[in-house]
């Protein structure tokens, strides 16, 4: 695992209506500050990949269709500098993924439905000067495979 990384299952509370998810709480482990709440989508065939912040943290939960999502670690002074790890999250495993400032990421569809993801990051986004940092999704120095596998 990436240093830094934390992988949440959460608390899922059915009834006979439906069910209610925690997706985080101040309580919550790798819980740092509330920045802002929003929502990101990507159509099957597409990936969202690479870009990292300097200052801010993020916390992944995917609330629609799957999602496979990767993170590179390329920070210097990491001991686990050039690891990369996957995650497919989404209503088959309900997790959440808390990345922090450093950690290359990014994400793509799994199935032939969007994937939906909500972020609830530590900063908020500053029009101005944003703290977002971006490769292209086939890096060569990152080289990792998009595919999604079918079976």
């Amino acid at each position: 695992m990436i240093e830094g990384v934390l992988v949440t299952d959460l608390k899922v509370i059915p009834d006979d209506r439906g069910y209610l998810m925690e997706m985080l709480r101040a309580d919550s482990p790798g819980f740092e500050k509330f920045g802002q709440v929003y929502l990101t989508v990507v159509y099957p065939g597409v990936v969202k990949a690479w870009h990292y912040h300097e200052k801010q943290t993020d916390n992944f939960v995917c609330v629609q269709g799957m999602a496979k999502v990767a993170l590179h670690d390329n920070r210097e002074d990491s001991p686990t500098r050039g690891e990369t790890n996957t995650f497919v999250i989404g209503y088959q495993r309900q997790r959440r993924i808390t990345i922090p400032p450093g950690v290359h990421h990014g994400f793509t569809a799994v199935g032939p439905e969007p994937a939906a993801i909500i972020n609830t990051p530590s900063e908020m986004y500053d029009y101005e000067t944003p703290d977002e940092f971006r490769r292209p999704f086939d890096d060569p120095e990152i080289g990792y495979d998009w595919e999604v596998k079918s079976f």
